[in-house]
């Protein structure tokens, strides 16, 4: 298990945990990233937000945020 922020460029990985106070979870699971969602790292430079390719969309995270993210690499 590793953080979302932990994931290299092409890797995909499996979202298995969400972390936060019901605001963040509701705002996460609104843009379509939620348990069981497979995402793929497009972007992870310090210090831009990420970039990442998840249902159909890519998706710009802030890094404090997807600290909060737990995924299982693929």
């Amino acid at each position: 298990m590793k953080k979302l922020t932990e994931l290299s460029g092409g890797q995909k990985a499996k979202i298995i945990a969400i972390k936060g106070d019901k605001r963040y979870l509701t705002r996460i699971t609104a843009i379509g990233l939620n348990i069981g969602c497979v995402v793929e790292m497009l972007q992870n430079v310090k210090p831009t937000p990420l970039l990442v390719y998840g249902r159909d969309t890519m998706i710009a995270l802030n890094r404090e945020e997807s600290e909060q993210i737990v995924v299982e690499v693929m």
